[in-house]
């Protein structure tokens, strides 16, 4: 049986300073963020496999590296952001641990069936261009290519990609997306500090996940400064090697290789 290898690093979320926009990569699509001490989680996958859970049993595709943190390492969640209803992104386990009265959710049209909503504080689903306003943080659904089924019979639940925006800091969390113009209506003076954005399971599914240099491409169009790539390295979902998105993404950002932040499970960035 294959073992499920640890992260490479461990963050220290609890050592925080409460100013500032911090972040940490904890494996696939799953990103804790904290926006001067307002803490978002971005589609939070904690089980070792990605799937259907029944009880003690599961059954899917198998991590390959363990989260940098788990479910009880987390400081409290102000926010969850859901992407859309794939297995991979909306994980049931990992979301009733995260129940809590004091705990929002955002997530995208008609999946909200999926969650216990009366065990949260608020639960909204939000359609592309629709916004809300979660403490001083105003977050709207922004258009992304990609589709929302959990089966395939559900094929009218919808997907999103998210801005967040406060007084000091806007960030992009993309979801998952193949290739799409729809992030140049995103430029603004101020710019985004941050783009969370999608790098693997290209291939062979070009029509549903962007490639590295399409993902470079989309955070230029958002005017994002910083962009810190997911959706590689944690479960195997395609066939280019493990390495491969992250290697192409660094090439193709070039003399900018300083804007590609978080290339390892459970690094840090601060701003």
């Amino acid at each position: 049986m294959r073992p499920i290898l640890p992260a490479g690093r461990q963050p220290k979320p609890k050592l925080w300073p409460s100013k500032g926009l911090h972040a940490t990569w904890l494996g696939h699509s799953t990103v804790l963020l904290s926006i001067d001490g307002f803490t978002i989680l971005t589609d939070p996958v904690f089980s070792d496999k990605a799937g259907f859970h029944f009880g003690p049993l599961s059954l899917g595709i198998k991590r390959l590296v363990a989260p940098a943190l788990n479910r009880a390492d987390l400081p409290p969640i102000d926010l969850v952001l859901l992407s859309h209803a794939h297995m991979d992104h909306f994980d049931i386990p990992s979301l009733r641990s995260l129940e809590s009265r004091s705990t929002n959710v955002i997530t995208a049209p008609q999946t909200s069936d999926l969650l216990r909503v009366n065990r949260y504080n608020k639960v909204a689903e939000l359609r592309w261009r629709e916004s809300v306003r979660i403490g001083y943080a105003a977050v709207t659904a922004i258009e992304v290519n990609h589709w929302g089924a959990r089966l395939r019979s559900d094929t009218y639940r919808g997907y999103n990609g998210y801005l967040v925006e406060t007084g000091s800091h806007r960030i992009l969390f993309a979801g998952d997306t193949a290739i799409t113009d729809s992030f140049k209506s995103l430029h603004a003076r101020r710019g985004i500090d941050l783009a969370i954005m999608p790098i693997g399971a290209y291939n062979p599914w070009i029509r549903y996940h962007c490639n590295p240099e399409q993902a470079w491409r989309m955070v230029n169009d958002s005017s994002s400064h910083y962009v810190l790539p997911v959706h590689h390295q944690t479960f195997a979902l395609s066939r280019e090697p493990g390495l491969e998105p992250i290697e192409r993404l660094a090439a193709a950002a070039g003399n900018d290789i300083d804007r590609v932040v978080l290339r390892e499970i459970g690094g840090e960035f601060h701003l």
